[in-house]
């Protein structure tokens, strides 16, 4: 399975990335490179939507994570967004739902994130 990566400039400093299939070993290093380079290029707000992706492995946990830490370094954040309940329940198991701020919308992400879409 591919994965497509739609990306959304409500703002200079806020990306909403889309995601679409399977993230796994095959397809984080194109996740991570994506956030790499919005981390990069000065973006502190990157709200990610799941609601799209059908499997996420360890590997995609660890791509999320290190976009966790390089954007909260800078002083920023990365949400998650509409997670189905399977991959929900991914997070909910190795407790990263305490680390991760986990919306059910982009409009509810973006409301306590205190950025405007």
């Amino acid at each position: 399975m591919n994965l497509t990566i739609n990306s959304r400039t409500p703002n200079e400093t806020t990306r909403i990335l889309e995601i679409e299939g399977e993230i796994d070993v095959y397809t984080s290093p194109q996740l991570k490179q994506e956030i790499v380079k919005l981390a990069e290029g000065g973006v502190k707000h990157l709200i990610i939507n799941l609601s799209k992706v059908e499997y996420l492995d360890s590997t995609g946990l660890g791509v999320l994570i290190g976009g966790l830490k390089r954007l909260r370094e800078a002083e920023g954040n990365l949400v998650l967004v509409g997670p189905a309940l399977r991959i929900l329940r991914i997070f909910e198991i190795t407790g990263l739902d305490k680390i991760f701020d986990i919306y059910a919308t982009e409009e509810d992400a973006a409301a306590k994130e205190g950025v405007s879409l």
